[in-house]
């Protein structure tokens, strides 16, 4: 009764309820671990350059790690259940799927000229190697990421990335490679604003 009431409407139903809560829940929590994150790089940076203290989040270390951990087990109870539901429920491979290299250099060639089509609901190539990167990017650091908090108990995942110090740089790429992804996600809501309403509602209005 309630999608023949959408379809009446003229709406399709794009988004489902626990796609919609999973995305925002992620987006808060990467928002406080890369936050806190920074803070924590701060006290013991990597490379000639720091973070601006309004970009960070924990006032200082001991504060920061706090959130950071915090964070970090609010995005890996979320995403098992997003990953749970997109093997399961076969969200994967609706979305993500299927993914060539000729796709996504056919895509991006259109996308770079600005003859690419976007249809709402639907991910392009560019946008499914995208989301498969961050999904590969976000295991990357969660696994670096345990490894430096718990580098005795955890020796074996310390020593599989070739010890701490190269650990917390496959971090800092990790992350690196997510904050990129989010950006660019932002550049194309405000690019094509009409795909963030879907992601609060779940329906659109039917394209014609």
């Amino acid at each position: 009764m309630a999608v023949q009431s959408i379809e009446r409407r003229g709406r399709s139903r794009l988004h489902p309820l626990i796609v919609r809560i999973t995305h925002w829940v992620n987006a808060y929590a990467m928002v406080c671990m890369i936050m806190s994150g920074w803070r924590i790089y701060d006290a013991s940076p990597l490379f000639p350059f720091t973070f601006p203290g309004w970009a960070t989040l924990g006032g200082w270390l001991g504060g920061a790690i706090a959130w950071h951990l915090a964070a970090m087990w609010l995005l890996v109870a979320n995403g098992m259940i997003y990953l749970a539901y997109g093997l399961i429920g076969g969200h994967f491979r609706r979305s993500f799927l299927p993914l060539s290299p000729a796709a996504v250099w056919r895509d991006l060639t259109a996308a770079l000229t600005f003859k690419l089509d976007h249809r709402l609901g639907h991910y392009n190539a560019v946008q499914r190697l995208l989301y498969v990167a961050v999904l590969l990017a976000g295991v990357l650091a969660v696994a670096s990421g345990l490894a430096l908090w718990k580098p005795v108990q955890l020796n074996f995942l310390s020593n599989l990335f070739g010890g701490y110090e190269i650990t917390r740089r496959v971090h800092f790429i990790a992350m690196s490679g997510i904050v990129g992804f989010v950006l660019v996600h932002l550049a194309l809501v405000l690019l094509v604003p009409r795909t963030l309403p879907p992601m609060i509602t779940g329906t659109a209005k039917d394209e014609h």
